[in-house]
Order: C-alpha cells, then sequence, then structure tokens
C-alpha cells in the first residue's frame, strides 16, 4: 500500500468532501491534490443534507450592506463585522464560481434567479437548486466537477486519525484506510470535515460528524474559538428517524406557521414572529415542548396542495412519517443543526497551526457571531474553501517529501461517540446551567485523557462545555438559564486544547460561580 500511495506524497491534502473541500480542490486545478473522504465522494456530509440553499444578496432590492446588516443582527454582537463584510460581499464571485462547476440553480420562466425567503432575513435572497434538495444538488454538481478534473485525486473510505507535526508545523496525516493504516506525509492541508451535530441525540447531521477536523486540529495545537455556541434548528420533524429530518425555515418563510397543541400561534407576539432568529424560535418552541405540550408546523392554508411541488424532499420526508403536509399539521422539535465555533481562522483560512487551512463549519471566522443566519453556512463554505485554495497556492514551496509510512504501533481506534452523547445532549442543549456545566465538565475530562474510543468526541465536547462554563450570560445559540442576561459588553473567547484541559481541572474541582474562575481566560 505504500507504494502505492507514494505517487501522493508531496500534494496539497484536503480532508472531507462537502462543499468546502470540493470547492477548496477545483479552485486548486491544476495544482495536484489529494481528497480524503470518509465515506464516498460527497457522502456524509451536512452540505448536502441542507435544504435552504445559499445565502447571495443579488436580489434587485437587496445589497451587500443589507445581508451584512441582517448577519450582524443574528450574530448578537459577536460577529467580526470585517470578516461578515468581506464574505457576504463576496457572493456574486461564489455563485458565478458554483455555476462554472456546474451547478444549476432554480430560475423562473424568463431565466431569473428565483429567491427565497428564511429567518432574519430583511429580503428574500436565499438561492435553490432543484428546490429544497439545494445542498445535494450542489455537491453532486461540484463532486462530478472533481471526477473530471485530472490534478484531482480521490481516496474514499479513509478517515484521518490525527495530524502530524514537527516544531509546531504540519508534516503528515496519520490515517486508516480500507487495507490497513498508514501515515501520509504533507505540508499543506485543509480541513473541511464539518460540524459536531453527532454529539447530540437529536440532530439533523449525519450521525457520525462528531467534530472530527475540531478534534484533529486541537490535538495538533490550533486555537480554538468560540465553541460554546452551538445552534438548534427550530424545526426538526418530530419522528423516529435518526437523524432526525430537517423541516426547512423556508417552509416558514412561504407562510407557515408554528402552532401548539392548542392550536395557539404562540410566536405571534414575539418580534419576527416565525421567522424571528434560530435561537429564539428553538427556545420558544423547547419552552412548550417542557411544559408537556406539543408543537406543529401548519401550511396547510400558506401552501396546501403546493407543498409537494415548492419542497419535493420535505414532503417525501413527511410521508415517510406518516403524515402528510398539505392536509396535516407537522409535528417539529428543535435539533443540533449547526455550530458557529470552531477551529479559529484568518480571512484566508489559516489556523494557528503553519500548514493548516481550515474551511466550512469545521472553521470559526466570526461571520457566523453567536447566532447563523440562515442559509450563510454554504456561502461561506465555498467562500471559505476557495479562500483557502489560493491562499495555498501563493504560500512558499516546501521541501519535498515523498515517504508513504504504514502507521505504526499503537494503531488509534475508531472513534464512538456513543458514551460522550448522552453526556452532551443532557447538559450542553438549548438552556444551560452551572450544575449541568460542571457534571459534563467532570464526566467528560476523564474520557477527553483517555485513549480510548470516546477520548476524540470527548474533547470536543469538553470543549464546548468549558466554553460555555466561562460564558456567564446568554447570547445567540448559548442560553444560561442562571445567567439569562446579555453582558453589555461582549467578547470572543480563544483557547488551545492544553487550556481547555488546565481550566477543566480547575472548574470541576472548584466553585464554578466564582468570579475569578469564570471570567478567567
Amino acid at each position: 500500500m505504500s507504494e502505492a500511495l507514494s505517487q501522493y506524497a508531496g500534494r496539497t491534502v484536503i480532508v472531507g468532501s462537502g462543499i468546502a473541500g470540493l470547492m477548496a480542490a477545483l479552485t486548486l486545478a491544476p495544482q495536484p491534490v489529494l481528497l480524503l473522504t470518509r465515506s464516498a465522494l460527497g457522502g456524509e456530509t451536512s452540505s448536502a443534507w441542507a435544504q435552504g440553499g445559499i445565502a447571495a444578496s443579488l436580489g434587485p432590492d437587496d445589497s451587500a450592506a443589507l445581508h451584512l446588516a441582517d448577519t450582524l443582527a443574528a450574530g448578537d454582537g459577536l460577529c467580526d463585522a470585517d470578516m461578515a463584510a468581506d464574505i457576504v460581499s463576496s457572493a456574486h464571485a461564489v455563485i458565478e464560481a458554483l455555476v462554472q462547476a456546474g451547478v444549476r440553480f432554480d430560475r423562473d420562466a424568463e431565466g431569473r434567479l428565483v429567491f427565497g425567503l428564511e429567518a432574519a432575513h430583511s429580503r428574500r435572497r436565499i438561492l435553490h437548486a432543484e428546490g429544497d434538495g439545494s445542498g445535494a444538488a450542489i455537491v453532486r454538481a461540484l463532486a462530478a466537477a472533481v471526477l473530471n478534473t485530472p490534478s484531482i485525486a480521490v481516496l474514499e473510505g479513509t478517515e484521518v486519525r490525527r495530524l502530524l507535526t514537527e516544531n509546531g508545523a504540519i508534516t503528515g496525516l496519520a490515517c486508516a484506510g480500507q487495507k490497513g493504516s498508514f501515515v501520509l506525509p504533507a505540508t499543506n492541508i485543509i480541513l473541511a470535515t464539518g460540524g459536531l451535530g453527532g454529539l447530540y441525540e437529536a440532530t439533523t447531521n449525519p450521525s457520525g460528524n462528531y467534530g472530527q477536523g475540531i478534534m484533529l486540529a486541537a490535538r495538533a495545537g490550533a486555537v480554538l474559538a468560540d465553541m460554546e455556541f452551538v445552534q438548534f434548528h427550530p424545526t426538526a420533524l418530530s419522528s423516529p428517524r435518526r437523524p432526525l429530518a430537517l423541516v426547512s425555515e423556508a417552509v416558514r418563510g412561504e407562510g407557515a406557521l408554528l402552532l401548539n397543541e392548542n392550536g395557539e400561534r404562540f410566536m405571534a407576539a414575539v418580534p419576527g414572529a416565525e421567522l424571528a432568529s434560530r435561537d429564539i424560535v428553538a427556545r420558544a418552541i423547547e419552552r412548550e415542548i417542557l411544559r408537556g405540550g406539543k408543537v406543529f408546523l401548519d401550511a396547510r392554508q400558506a401552501l396546501g396542495s403546493g407543498f409537494s411541488a415548492r419542497f419535493p424532499s420535505i414532503d417525501l420526508l413527511c410521508r415517510e412519517a406518516g403524515i402528510d403536509p398539505a392536509r396535516e399539521l407537522v409535528p417539529v422539535r428543535p435539533a443540533v443543526h449547526y455550530h458557529m465555533g470552531g477551529v479559529a481562522t484568518d480571512g484566508s483560512g489559516r489556523s494557528s497551526v503553519p500548514g493548516l487551512w481550515v474551511a466550512g463549519e469545521t472553521a470559526c471566522t466570526g461571520l457566523h457571531g453567536a447566532n447563523r443566519l440562515a442559509s450563510n453556512s454554504l456561502l461561506e463554505a465555498a467562500a471559505m474553501g476557495m479562500r483557502a485554495a489560493k491562499d495555498i497556492t501563493d504560500w512558499p514551496a516546501s521541501k519535498p517529501v515523498t515517504a508513504v509510512t504504514p502507521f505504526g504501533t499503537p494503531v488509534l481506534s475508531a472513534a464512538d461517540p456513543a458514551i460522550v452523547r448522552p453526556i452532551v445532549s443532557r447538559h450542553l442543549g438549548i438552556a444551560r446551567r452551572e450544575t449541568g456545566l460542571t457534571e459534563a465538565i467532570r464526566e467528560l475530562l476523564p474520557l477527553a485523557e483517555q485513549n480510548g474510543p470516546a477520548s476524540d468526541p470527548a474533547i470536543v465536547g469538553l470543549a464546548i462545555a468549558v466554553f460555555a462554563a466561562l460564558r456567564t450570560e446568554s447570547r445567540g445559540g448559548h442560553f444560561r438559564s442562571d445567567f439569562p442576561e446579555k453582558d453589555a459588553t461582549c467578547t470572543r473567547r480563544r483557547l488551545r486544547l492544553s487550556e481547555v484541559i488546565s481550566i477543566a481541572h480547575g472548574l470541576s474541582s472548584s466553585n464554578l460561580s466564582s468570579p475569578r474562575i469564570a471570567r478567567s481566560a
């Protein structure tokens, strides 16, 4: 196997085949690239499951300034304003690049782009491809383009277990493939492995996505940022299916209403109503459920018989659960959908580790702040995948590497988030408080410090818990029931894994309410 893999030594390596990874690979062409993916190309990616589409302020009544204002408002004071302005203003170039790669966005009879509306957007600016199958359509087009690009080699069924470094810089990857384990030398790596929804029992993400990229980068010494901010989508289809099926915000954008079991429209008096920001709607739905009630999405009047034509994928998911959304109420509940934090990067996708770039949901650019604006994620993924690739193209040439070696002992076991999932779900959900955070840290810390199958997922969960414990306020996707108010000043936090572990030891053995501890770092 080593001999066969030696042809890839020295190439830029991209880990992940969602929109960020695929766009990075295509942008690097004709530079030789190796793309590693755990499953089939484009498979098991959150990108492919995206229903809502991609936010782009290209309509005649829209502008980048309006898009930026909506983004900053949703981010609840924690966005990097310069970074956000940079990314939203790149929408035209991103859409053009996607079209050139073969993506066909939905258009009207005159050939004009059709824009949808989603929560917290002041304009209709969401572009779709094949209706509510946007993510899958985009990933299919990009994957086909990758397979037709001779300079891109794809290695499926390959999981990266560790990033290797020397003197603080990237030197390679320890991988597990279909025929065994091996080390692949590389000095330029782009991590684009997606989010961490698989850490939770109720999620709309692929269950195997537990934050691998965050773990890999953290173990390599990279700085993490804003890990406490986990976004719960308000309307996952409440059914036995796992992961939970998403009922896109676009359904509410077309006029569907939220009702409780008594037929009351409980969001009516809230500013923005059903289209308030996701954190507000998710908390309101959870309150209804916690009091013993049920919540439904009512699209009967807004869409009726037109539901299946407008949202064919969601219609199929509802019918799979025995519900006809044109004539019946759709039961919904919140579920983990997106992570605003991640590996801290600059505007070119560079992490704090030389040779390591990060793009997409794995990264934290500051675009999303404390609460992502709907459909900004695909825009960021494409934009930052492209930028990381362009930055690598301009990066000074590194010394050639040619050796591919078998993975020496001990062989790293495959990660298993099953032990971590109940802990994270119980204590790091929509509403958090001191006692739960303390318990989460005490349970996750020993798992993170062990060398077992739960250690990698536990590291990611522990980082969320520590960041959440240190933020003694409520903001965006982070709500503390014991600190329900927002601080007058807002600050972002950055920590390395060594700092997370050190703080966790202090918090697990101390009173979490201590000002000295709670305000540290």
